[in-house]
């Protein structure tokens, strides 16, 4: 199903909001919540998105949502894909990969297929469904491609870092030392990478338990900061850590436990805040002197709200947060206001203004995909 909403109404100036609803029910009574898709800015987020000629990327599990955030005149196009459960990607100019309840997604772009989409055409990039590798329900989170083009991901149910083969349901590359085997019980909550050099190189925990489940009885400050390279724990003590990032030679990550954005010492692991955001921050990528940053709600009944930032900011958000990584301040934000309440993954589409996913069977019948060379002999 896609859900395409572009803004209907604005406010005083500073914030735009989006009333968005499935088309079908649109002139229907609503009766539920999750019907209602919604969202405000400020003014200047659709100009940072237009200044940098990108787009965004987000996939909510909460809402079984990859929302597609893309500047339209002046105001933000939210374009609502459905699938399971999704959590990690790993975007370029070229791939999409998904990681979903059971499987990963792969999408390709297939520029050529933007005129059938809209007249005149609009979509500088329409990444098109290539496979789908099953691997059963690992709980997949943070994934990247290497500088081989090797897709990468975190396995947290398994504790492990894997990459994928023609013939299992995932290969395990690495695990941390305090974990002493593989097993579907999410041991130490791995949920983090970063890449260095085109190679994995950074991991974040929740723990360095090595029972089922063990990170959750110190989620408040339990929270680790890995070292591939020598297997070191560079930071102990974070609350709830994620995304940890290798941006403009300096190491971040975001401490979801007290919504902050922090810059560590790769060397000694000395870290300081640079900001602080109104939410559970988990997805985060960079642009120039810009951190976009996802921030969730983190109802009550979620098992997380054990943590610090439940306790000194009531007023918790989801959207997108924008900072400057220099000063920690604000330069923009959008806010959604419906069903989204969690955001896990972020990734800034770069060079690519107005995208589109397709998986639907009327397009994937008759859109072919041919190397460059046998190209040649097609006729046209």
């Amino acid at each position: 199903m896609i859900d395409d909403h572009t803004p209907s109404t604005s406010n005083d100036g500073n914030e735009r909001t989006n009333v968005m609803a499935d088309n079908a029910e649109q002139s229907a009574p609503l009766r539920n919540p999750l019907e209602v898709l919604a969202s405000v800015h400020t003014a200047n987020f659709p100009e940072l998105l237009k200044h940098f000629a990108s787009s965004l990327a987000l996939s909510t599990y909460q809402a079984g949502k990859l929302v597609l955030l893309r500047a339209d005149g002046n105001a933000i196009n939210t374009h609502f894909r459905s699938f399971n459960r999704p959590m990690g990607m790993a975007i370029d100019g070229e791939r999409l990969a998904l990681g979903a309840f059971m499987e990963i997604a792969e999408f390709r772009n297939m520029p050529a297929l933007a005129p059938r989409l809209a007249n005149p055409p609009r979509h500088d990039a329409v990444y098109l469904a290539r496979r789908r590798h099953v691997t059963g329900a690992i709980d997949i989170h943070e994934m990247a491609w290497d500088g081989e083009g090797e897709l990468w991901f975190v396995n947290t149910l398994f504790s492990c870092l894997c990459t994928l083969d023609a013939k299992s349901s995932f290969v395990p590359r690495w695990r941390p030392s305090f974990v002493s085997h593989y097993a579907p019980e999410d041991r130490c909550h791995l949920n983090g990478l970063a890449m260095r050099d085109g190679k994995p190189r950074y991991v974040t925990s929740l723990g360095d338990t090595n029972t089922p489940g063990g990170w959750r009885a110190n989620k408040r400050n339990g929270g680790l900061l890995i070292d591939l390279e020598d297997g070191r724990i560079l930071c102990r003590g974070l609350s709830m850590p994620h995304s940890p990032r290798w941006h403009d030679g300096r190491l971040w990550l975001l401490e979801s436990g007290r919504g902050a954005l922090v810059r560590v010492d790769p060397e000694t692991g000395s870290r300081r805040d640079v900001g602080r955001v109104p939410g559970f921050a988990r997805g985060m990528d960079f642009i120039g002197p810009l951190a976009f940053i996802g921030l969730s709600q983190l109802r009550e009944s979620n098992p997380f709200t054990d943590i610090p930032i439940t306790d000194d900011n009531g007023d918790r958000l989801s959207g997108v947060w924008v900072l400057h990584v220099e000063t920690g301040k604000t330069v923009a934000f959008l806010k959604f206001t419906g069903a989204i309440e969690e955001i896990f993954a972020l990734q800034i589409l770069r060079g690519v203004r107005f995208p589109e996913i397709l998986d639907e069977p009327e397009y994937l019948q008759n859109a072919y995909a041919l190397p460059d060379e046998a190209l040649n002999e097609v006729q046209r």
